[in-house]
């Protein structure tokens, strides 16, 4: 009986010893977790149904705009929330909904999906800042390699492929424009392609430089080819590395089709 006792108090000492102790913090970080590959099919037509997991930057990658003209179009303000079942006017001219992205009769869910997320860049690198002339289109002068590195992972053409070219490298290897444009995004808020910077060319290619440790440049400035533009590192992916990507009219194609061959 005594020793029964004796057991139940030890037992009752132990827990009040313990209950005030914090239980232990686990952090599951998913800074260099392996990185889900997002494929950003593109959009046709003059208007489009948001649908759930949308957001005014991937509909206006997808299209081949600049979110701004975008959310100008629609009277969109800032920080440009849409919501499920939303008409989306991708050009000016009176036109149907693409039939591809509509639902009969669908309603309006009024819970907001997306809303803007703060741009992320190195003020204290951000450079030609008060660039205004326009460089001159792609096709004048060609396309050139966005950085040093070993191609890891090339392009493919599969619903589930890579929309791009992976290239290695070292954390903090310089990322160049492929070619002359302007900076139509410069952030961090299409899942999957860590600190991005979106170049327009002209009205029918965009190229795309993904998974940066810094940003460079600033929405709206113009770039010429060659310029510096970001630092390579490994936002939302699982190694360094810059997957770029070159857009038609927002459809992805294998950029070394436009890419001079490397010796």
């Amino acid at each position: 009986m005594k020793r029964g006792l004796l057991t139940c108090l030890s037992l009752l000492l132990l827990a009040a010893c313990t209950a005030d102790r914090p239980a232990p913090v686990i952090s599951l970080s998913t800074e260099h977790a392996p990185a889900t590959i997002v494929n950003y099919d593109p959009i046709k037509g003059d208007n489009y149904r948001v649908l759930k997991g949308d957001t005014l930057y991937s509909i206006a990658f997808r299209s081949g705009q600049d979110y701004r003209d975008l959310a100008s179009r629609n009277q969109l303000p800032a920080p440009y929330t849409i919501f499920p079942g939303q008409i989306i006017k991708l050009s000016s001219r009176p036109a149907s909904v693409s039939h591809r992205n509509v639902t009969p009769r669908q309603k309006i869910d009024k819970k907001p999906i997306a809303k803007a997320e703060s741009t992320q860049y190195s003020r204290k690198q951000v450079v030609n800042k008060n660039v205004t002339a326009k460089p001159a289109a792609p096709a004048a002068h060609g396309w050139q390699w966005p950085t040093q590195g070993p191609l890891v992972l090339g392009f493919s053409s599969r619903q589930d492929g890579n929309k791009g070219l992976d290239i290695g490298g070292n954390r903090g290897d310089s990322v160049f424009a492929a070619a002359p444009g302007k900076v139509v995004y410069a952030g961090s808020a299409l899942r999957g392609y860590g600190k991005l910077v979106i170049i327009k060319h002209d009205d029918q290619y965009l190229s795309a430089y993904a998974h940066n440790d810094d940003l460079l440049v600033r929405e709206q400035q113009w770039v010429k080819a060659g310029q510096l533009i970001a630092r390579k590192g490994d936002s939302g992916t699982n190694g360094v590395k810059l997957h770029f990507e070159i857009r038609r009219r927002g459809e992805a194609i294998n950029p070394l089709l436009k890419l001079p061959k490397r010796g």
